[in-house]
């Protein structure tokens, strides 16, 4: 007797669409039943690239629970490999694909700056023949020259700081630049040379200035060699005092130069500038290290932790999951942003796609991952960073899991997978009823979710009122959600736990919020001030009827709870403060009010007690200031409303 095969027919349909492909460079896009885009990736054959995952049995990888979860494909078909490196990145970098390796879209590398100055003409010595050193972060512009980018902060104000010790560009603003009637504090201690009141010539503070870009470019032997003819040149014509200067400048600058142990010969003829990228995976967890070098300077290192990582499989047939890591982090961090001329990474990576990443910036990209002398002492050195990295990293989260754990144990919440338990947390602020302001902090897959926090401004309550407000921000969070959940809405999900900041009178205001919404009275939890209001004291109050909980200060439940609480607090806290000030700098409406001068927008406010009490003012009560008359009166009323 034989056996009847059951065919899915979507599967069939779904199979058919992939055979149908064509055999051209494009870039693809998984997406589930719900039309989620589960996926994104690029092809030099789409056909070919798309059909490999449906070839073969992925057991329970993420690969394989990926394909199981494939219910259509999109295809974009390109005319080069290069403009599918391009689209794909976009679209990462759009949809956050669940699938995808992600590294978070950082552009705010620092940069050090030349600053040309003012124009020429505006003062009797002009800042623009003497440019200023700068720490910069943004968008470059080409009337200045730029060095970097850098790692860090640090390590531009270091080389800032190398640089005033070295050869004593300025740092000051213009505007303090052309009012200086004595030198500052920085001539005294020989970090300055004194531009602003003419103690440097202006081709002197030129050839520093030209120096200086050769230092930074990393052409410090040719640096070194003109210092050292300059001095000779001095000492020669009994000029002793300025052989010393260039004596002691020669010597900051080998000082300096020892310090970064530099080996010229690991260098090209024709590039100093390069990234060292080193890559580990562990415990589904990975960490890109990459380091900088800029001139011939080691500058530092940062490291980056990518999402959706498997250290079991690869996404490509034949690559391990380090090149995989690697290679997403090279196209997404490098298609928008500075590329080196030269990589130096821990594995292989694609000559492919290193040429179409070059042919998109137009530099030639080169990448060597067994490097000699001391290019391979700074790839162990980014190799131990990454590492160290990750370690730290996979601490952290087992430590903030356990958290979890102990926290959904004491309240016995029934939650699956804990990577799912969501913490939505409340808190109110205000300064004596003044610019009210509710948060809003959500805590899920063991960390708090910043992009998903949210404010709340409260108003039509009495100032001060903490239960009215709490009233107000649950009702506005939660009535939508419940009417969405009471028509069935499968999209729908109320969090886990919800916590309130506040004991018995804050539950209870949330008890009648949720029991009038018809929701679950069980989430709601209290973080209730112990003996004292001492840190560590705190207690659990449930909505629900059960008894107060009281957990050791030492308890991981109560290190989350505290650790959650703090930082609803802390954004309540911000944001209040934040509308108290734009309230308070209302206050400059005032200003804009022909016949308002200070006396009486002083009288004003004092009388009403800010600008909000101004403009919830009537006429008549306007009228009643000191000063101001009827008519005044009726176009300040005007003009704040």
């Amino acid at each position: 007797m034989s056996e009847t095969t059951t065919v899915d027919p979507a599967r069939e349909r779904l199979l058919a669409a992939v055979a149908a492909l064509p055999q051209r460079p494009g870039v693809y896009r998984f997406l589930d039943g719900a039309g989620a885009v589960l996926y994104v990736g690029k092809a030099r054959s789409l056909r070919k690239r798309v059909a490999s995952y449906f070839q073969k049995d992925h057991g329970g990888t993420r690969i394989g629970v990926m394909v199981e979860r494939i219910a259509a494909v999109e295809t974009t078909v390109v005319r080069s490999e290069a403009e599918a490196l391009l689209l794909e990145n976009n679209l990462i970098k759009a949809l956050a694909p669940k699938f995808n390796i992600l590294f978070r879209d950082d552009k705010s590398y620092p940069y050090l700056k030349l600053v040309s100055g003012a124009a020429a003409g505006e003062a009797a010595l002009p800042a623009s023949r003497f440019p200023r050193v700068a720490y910069y972060r943004g968008a470059v512009d080409k009337r200045h020259r730029y060095f970097g980018p850098y790692p860090t902060a640090w390590a531009v104000k270091e080389s800032i700081q190398l640089i005033q010790k070295v050869f004593r560009l300025r740092t000051c603003e213009d505007t303090v630049f052309a009012n200086r009637s004595r030198p500052c504090l920085l001539y005294q201690i020989r970090r300055c040379s004194g531009p602003c009141v003419g103690l440097v010539s202006a081709d002197d503070y030129a050839r520093d200035v030209a120096d200086t870009e050769r230092f930074l470019r990393g052409q410090t032997q040719e640096v070194l060699d003109d210092l050292q003819r300059r001095m000779m040149a001095h000492a020669q014509a009994l000029q002793y005092e300025q052989a010393a200067q260039l004596r002691d400048q020669i010597g900051s600058l080998s000082r300096v130069l020892h310090q970064q142990a530099v080996d010229e010969s690991s260098f090209g003829a024709t590039s100093k500038d390069v990234d060292i990228l080193a890559v580990r995976v562990k415990g589904g967890r990975a960490c890109v290290n990459l380091a900088m070098v800029r001139g011939g300077r080691h500058l530092g290192d940062r490291a980056y932790f990518p999402t959706h990582v498997d250290d079991g499989s690869a996404w490509s047939e034949g690559t391990s999951p380090e090149v995989a890591v690697l290679e997403a982090f090279i196209v997404q961090h490098y298609l928008d942003g500075f590329v080196p001329p030269q990589l130096v990474t821990s594995h292989a990576v694609d000559p492919a796609l290193l040429a179409a990443v070059g042919e998109h910036s137009g530099v030639k990209l080169v990448a060597q991952h067994q490097p000699r002398e001391q290019r391979r002492t700074w790839l162990e050195m980014a190799e131990s960073g990454a590492e160290l990295a990750l370690a730290r990293l996979l601490a952290e989260e087992g430590s903030q899991r356990e958290r979890t754990r102990a926290l959904a144990d004491v309240l016995g919440l029934d939650v699956p997978d804990l990577d799912t338990l969501r913490i939505e947390c409340f808190d109110i602020s205000h300064t004596a009823g003044e610019a009210t302001q509710a948060s809003c902090v959500v805590f899920e897959n063991h960390q708090m979710q910043s992009a998903q926090y949210r404010r709340f401004n409260i108003d039509g309550i009495t100032g001060g009122d903490d239960y009215a407000a709490m009233r107000q921000v649950l009702t506005r969070r939660y009535a939508k959600l419940a009417e969405v959940l009471a028509s069935g809405g499968s999209d729908a999900r109320m969090p886990d736990l919800v916590l309130v900041d506040g004991g018995r009178g804050q539950v209870a205001m949330a008890r009648e919020v949720f029991a009038e919404l018809g929701l679950d009275l069980s989430l709601i939890v209290g973080v209730e001030k112990g003996e004292g209001r001492k840190v560590g004291l705190e207690e659990l109050v449930f909505a629900d009827g059960r008894d107060k909980v009281s957990l050791a200060p030492d308890s991981a439940a109560l290190m989350l709870v505290a650790q959650i609480r703090d930082e609803a607090h802390r954004f309540a806290i911000t944001g209040m403060r934040a509308r108290r000030a734009s309230a308070r700098v209302g206050g400059s409406k005032l200003e804009e009010i022909p016949g308002v001068g200070p006396k009486k927008r002083s009288r004003l406010l004092q009388r009403f007690g800010g600008a909000r009490g101004v403009a919830q003012a009537s006429v008549d009560d306007l009228a009643s200031v000191d000063g101001i008359s009827r008519p005044l009166a009726e176009e300040i009323y005007r003009v704040l409303h």
